[in-house]
């Protein structure tokens, strides 16, 4: 492709919001032709999983209970397994990142459609990426037949979210916005995306964390994750990806609390040789992001640094080196050094 021309890739599928839209789920199942649903529910979404199997009536086949975070490829093979068994011919997410990332999983070993249902606000339901996690390493890739045919809002399914999951998983979908702002080849459309999705995520999410049971702030939480989900099906991801990732996947750490508490520093990191980004970003926290950010990433109430995650310190130059050696496009050059001295940082 020519230098300076930008392609908007368009990703079909349908987005449903509001309270009560968990009853919609078997019509979009109706709508694929599906006979045979295989529901993939977090163990936190068991009771939600039985209602909606009542409600798939003779079209529920099975449920996999046990999705496990950063998609290992043995956990896969599990649930493949159980699809064959059962001739399962379309799948129903209902969970965080771990529930749909098996999906995802599945869709692209098999050809099967899914639905998502979110219940964080993770945003990855809204995007054709998929991270895996094989012998420690994980991977990454893209592929349109990963994304969900249907997705289904219902902030009600979120007031049960504990306070500390809202908190991270808000922050993880504020990344992939904060993200898309510095991309060089983000479109005039994914800014936009980008600049409501943060803006909403902003606003809101003080509100919920005031008012757990604002199903209003909460909606709108659900729709800047579904925006922020949409920059990342376009933008290209940067350093904060990179190290979420490597991280996530050398360590096995819990990947919503690793966003959060990785975001401000890499914000830090990057923003001075991002300027357009960082004007944005400064309109919509009416000051300084990365203090806003941090300020809010401080009020969780578990692991807020890499040493609480159990990360060890003699591991830091390690990771910054693989990092180092090939980096994901980004707005300012990715050395050892400097990747380890924000490592430290976040350490």
């Amino acid at each position: 492709m020519e230098t300076g021309i930008r392609v908007h890739q368009v990703y079909a599928g349908r987005v449903l919001q509001g309270s009560g839209a968990l009853a919609l789920v078997p019509d979009e199942v109706e709508r694929l032709g599906a006979q045979r649903v295989l529901v993939i529910a977090a163990p936190s979404s068991a009771g939600v999983a039985q209602d909606l199997a009542a409600g798939l009536e003779e079209r529920y086949a099975a449920t996999f209970g046990r999705p496990v975070q950063h998609s290992p490829v043995e956990v896969t093979a599990e649930a493949l397994a159980l699809a064959g068994e059962v001739r399962a011919d379309a799948l129903v997410a209902i969970g965080g990142g771990s529930a749909i990332g098996l999906s995802k999983a599945l869709a692209g070993r098999t050809g099967m459609p899914q639905v998502a249902v979110p219940t964080t606000y993770a945003g990855s339901e809204a995007t054709p990426v998929l991270g895996e996690t094989e012998n420690g390493v994980k991977t990454t890739r893209r592929d349109p037949a990963l994304a969900p045919s249907s997705i289904v809002y219902d902030p009600d399914l979120t007031l049960a979210l504990p306070r500390g999951l809202t908190l991270t998983s808000a922050l993880n979908a504020l990344a992939h916005a904060v993200e898309t702002l510095w991309d060089t080849g983000a479109s005039a459309a994914t800014r936009a995306y980008a600049v409501e999705s943060a803006d909403g995520i902003l606003a809101a999410l003080p509100v919920v964390l005031d008012r757990p049971s604002d199903v209003q702030a909460r909606a709108r939480l659900q729709e800047s994750a579904w925006l922020a989900g949409a920059c990342l099906a376009q933008a290209q991801m940067g350093l904060h990806h990179q190290l979420a990732h490597t991280l996530g996947g050398t360590f096995g750490l819990p990947h919503a609390e690793l966003h959060a508490l990785l975001l401000a520093h890499v914000m830090r990191f990057n923003l001075a040789a991002a300027p357009d980004a960082a004007a944005r970003l400064t309109r919509l926290a009416n000051g300084d992001p990365t203090l806003a950010v941090a300020s809010l990433a401080s009020m969780h109430d578990g692991p807020t640094t890499l040493r609480a995650l159990g990360v060890p310190r003699d591991a830091l130059r390690e990771v910054a080196e693989r990092v180092a050696a090939n980096p994901y496009p980004n707005p300012r050059p990715v050395t050892a050094d400097a990747v380890e001295e924000l490592l430290l940082a976040a350490w």
